[in-house]
């Protein structure tokens, strides 16, 4: 820490020890000062559960809102891939229709190449 540092940590030491005097040093009984410590006390544990209250709603909240939203872009991505399954399904089926045409149309062929043979056979055999 530098020099400015150091001297503004001393500063507020002696403003915190300065203060914690003067209301142990007050002129007012000492059961007076016990209670205003002891509401200062209060006050500030009562504060700090109010704020810690409040950051923990604040936590829930956010953990409910991105759990929200997760779930919601997972059932996007599951409905994409249903959709993507069927289009891919429907897909293969046209391939498949596909091939088995240009394989009936290949037997065709065959046959007819078959039976050109078989006739040229023939004729050249009489």
């Amino acid at each position: 820490m530098g020099k400015t540092g150091s001297t503004l940590v001393a500063i507020l030491a002696g403003a915190a020890v300065g203060a914690v005097a003067g209301v142990l040093l007050a002129p007012e009984q000492g059961e007076k000062t016990r209670r205003k410590i002891s509401k200062g006390f209060k006050s500030g544990a009562d504060d700090l559960n109010y704020k810690m209250d409040d950051l923990k709603n604040q936590v829930k909240s956010l953990i409910s809102s991105k759990k929200a939203d997760f779930e919601s872009s997972f059932n996007t991505l599951v409905n994409k891939a249903d959709n993507k399954k069927e289009d891919v399904i429907a897909s293969l089926e046209r391939k498949l229709a596909e091939l088995k045409s240009d394989a009936a149309n290949a037997v065709d062929k065959a046959k007819d190449l078959t039976n050109k043979a078989a006739d040229n056979i023939k004729s050249e055999l009489k």
